[in-house]
């Protein structure tokens, strides 16, 4: 899939320079944290993810339509998190395909995991066209540098009917559950990561993490690009004013695609 011009391109959030010089070094920049941090990810999570964990992931996957006999694949696979719990519904290790720019978290989820596993970016998947049956991103559609290429890409690889399903933490857009959040995924979490992980790299990634939460577009936006690269039925649910469940789903018909409508919860 070609990359789209500048005028085309949808990204999740403005170049940050704090972090990297331009776009060009984005991915590199993700990339290569997500390497550092993979040894810690884990714990790291606990950390962050306000103790729903596994059970929100699941609840998640069973609400948006996965079942057993679905062929799944996990974008972002990181250490496996979500791909888990989608194991754990389909009941089959072979039906789940996990991606991941980062050869670190890769590593990681391999040691706990037998799912296929693939070396790849959400802008241009190494799958082919019409192959899966349900798609997963967990938490990490920020980091992605293009939204109109990713999810192009997404609707290229899901069969007709296909749905996909994108976690994500948004910014709180009540001002006292905003004041919360702030200190809490702002402040606390960046220091409590360094001293639970002992690394200083662990602080770094949850500084970036607060960062591309505070900055990253709105939801409206975010389900535009969702319908320009061809979804219908578009929605997001949103979670204690932090979590935010996208779903979407490629039109069974191709040839006729049903006119496209979005909710927001």
């Amino acid at each position: 899939m070609t990359d789209p011009s500048k005028n085309d391109r949808v990204e999740p959030h403005p170049i940050l320079p704090a972090y990297y010089d331009g776009r060009e070094q984005r991915r590199a920049f993700v990339r290569d944290l997500f390497d550092e941090a993979a040894p810690h990810y884990d714990r790291l999570n606990e950390v962050f993810s306000f103790g729903t964990g596994a059970r929100y992931r699941r609840e998640c996957l069973v609400r948006a339509g996965l079942h057993p006999g679905l062929r799944v694949v996990d974008i972002a696979v990181g250490t496996g998190l979500v791909a888990r719990e989608a194991v754990a519904i389909t009941g089959k290790e072979g039906d789940i395909i996990g991606v991941d720019v980062s050869a670190g978290m890769l590593a990681v989820a391999r040691s706990k995991l037998g799912i296929h596993l693939i070396q790849g970016a959400a802008e241009q998947l190494p799958l082919a066209d019409s192959t899966m049956d349900f798609l997963t991103m967990g938490y990490a559609l920020r980091h992605v540098s293009d939204l109109r290429s990713a999810f192009g890409e997404f609707h290229r690889v899901l069969r007709p009917g296909g749905i996909a399903l994108v976690l994500e933490i948004g910014r709180p857009t009540n001002r006292l559950s905003r004041a919360l959040v702030t200190s809490y995924l702002g402040g606390l979490v960046p220091f409590l990561s360094r001293w639970t992980a002992g690394r200083n790299v662990t602080g770094k990634l949850m500084h970036y993490y607060w960062d591309t939460i505070k900055y990253c577009i709105a939801p409206d936006a975010i389900m535009d690009a969702m319908r320009e690269s061809g979804f219908v039925d578009t929605s997001c649910t949103t979670e204690l004013d932090v979590f935010r469940s996208y779903r979407c789903q490629k039109a069974a018909d191709t040839a006729v695609s049903a006119p496209p409508r979005s909710t927001v919860g």
